[in-house]
């Protein structure tokens, strides 16, 4: 699948924000460390990306109810649903110059049912002529995600005919649907009657 950006200027992919805000102390603080062991941009958003997967918990897997939504709030607690880990890894990139963009997938139950947004990360490594998705959601059984710029290794391969769908666009912010959601949710419960079913 070819990935478009929905802002045509890469400097929107490096910006920092309210949501990305990469420019806060503990996003650069958690840069500064990763990219002790990391320096190269390769390796620094491999650390970045397996980081997150492995240490900021899915609060779905973890059972806890607190939303975030802020990357250095994700960052600072440890947990997140996918787009609280997405939001945090794109930070954790573009606090060391990486673009780095927020993607989603549609997924629903196995009967098709309850569609939900699903969110991933795209970023594009200087030198790289494309972008490439890698999904920080969290790993468990059945799931393998892994960091990987060739092939795709994302938690999840989209089924078109349970209706899933991969949305090709890569978005500079979350979009104000899933934002809103996200900040107005009291707890994990609420926010998964709140997320929007599609872009």
């Amino acid at each position: 699948m070819e990935l478009t950006q929905q802002c045509p200027d890469i400097e929107a992919y490096l910006a920092a924000d309210g949501v990305i805000d990469h420019d806060h102390p503990q996003v650069r603080e958690t840069a500064t460390r990763l990219a002790l062991d990391a320096d190269a941009a390769y390796s620094y958003a491999r650390a970045a990306f397996e980081f997150v997967r492995d240490t900021v918990a899915h609060s779905a897997d973890s059972g806890d109810q607190r939303v975030t939504w802020r990357a250095s709030e994700v960052l600072a607690t440890r947990n997140g649903i996918c787009h609280a880990k997405s939001i945090a890894l794109a930070a954790l990139l573009r606090a060391r110059s990486i673009p780095a963009g927020l993607c989603y997938q549609r997924l629903a139950d196995d009967d098709g049912t309850h569609p939900m947004l699903h969110g991933l990360v795209a970023l594009r490594l200087p030198g790289a002529g494309r972008w490439a998705r890698v999904d920080p959601r969290g790993n468990k059984p059945g799931i393998d995600a892994q960091f990987s710029l060739e092939e795709e290794r994302l938690a999840w391969v989209v089924r078109e005919e349970s209706n899933e769908i991969d949305y090709p666009v890569i978005c500079a912010a979350p979009p104000e649907g899933l934002l809103q959601a996200l900040k107005s949710s009291r707890n994990r419960s609420e926010l998964w009657r709140n997320l929007p079913a599609s872009l």
